[in-house]
């Protein structure tokens, strides 16, 4: 990405085997409105301060392997993460276990594609004054965060023990990288696919930028972890 100049993040993409019924559920998740998306998708727009829509590409690749990013949803009390997850269930998401000890407070799902998300448990402190999405969590390095936040212009709002986060100035959920250790990289070529990407925009055109790989990537590809 050329110096000085700033992306935008327009979404958050899910490639999707079947859109519209990805659509609807989260839809029927997060209470927002679906609408059509000049991009030849559909799109659902916040309701609330959160800055990106949310884009459902179809494809005929299968999911294999866990995303490299996720949606941390909040909850205000106990009941009420449960009945977030209640709704999620009614809505055709699953338990799945992915690693958590039980007596780690959050509850990971998948939606029906199998894209994992963690409903949080009350009194996170770290995501205390977040909406409904307090994060999207991604796996990446200490050197991830700080690319996207120069990227995007969103402050460090955390950035210790090779952990980072960002989150823009005007609110919304946080960015974060865990560190590592990394996901493992399966495949010939060293890459892992991913069912969600990020979609940013320099100046209302679609962008390239480097990343901490030394790859030229369209902003709108997959990202990829430890470089996106």
């Amino acid at each position: 990405m050329r110096s000085g100049m700033t992306s935008h993040l327009l979404a958050l993409c899910f490639d999707a085997n079947d859109p519209l019924r990805l659509a609807r559920f989260w839809a029927g998740v997060l209470g927002w409105e679906m609408a059509d998306d000049p991009h030849d998708s559909i799109a659902l727009l916040p309701s609330d301060d959160t800055g990106f829509r949310i884009r459902f590409l179809s494809t005929q690749e299968q999911k294999a392997g866990q995303n490299q990013m996720h949606f941390d949803l909040t909850s205000t009390s106990l009941e009420n993460q449960q009945q977030t997850v209640a709704r999620s269930l009614g809505l055709g998401a699953r338990h799945i276990d992915i690693g958590q000890r039980p007596e780690e407070g959050h509850v990971v799902l998948a939606d029906p594609e199998g894209n994992e998300f963690c409903v949080i448990e009350p009194g996170n402190n770290f995501l205390a004054d977040c909406g409904f999405i307090g994060a999207l969590a991604c796996d990446g390095s200490q050197d991830v965060g700080y690319f996207w936040s120069e990227a995007l212009g969103w402050p460090l709002v955390w950035d210790q023990d090779q952990e980072t986060a960002i989150r823009s100035p005007r609110g919304g959920p946080k960015i974060t990288w865990g560190g590592p250790p990394l996901m493992r990289r399966p495949g010939r070529t060293g890459c892992i696919s991913t069912s969600l990407h990020l979609s940013t925009v320099i100046s209302k055109r679609r962008s390239t930028v480097s990343s901490p790989s030394g790859q030229l990537e369209s902003t709108s590809a997959r990202a990829r972890s430890a470089g996106w």
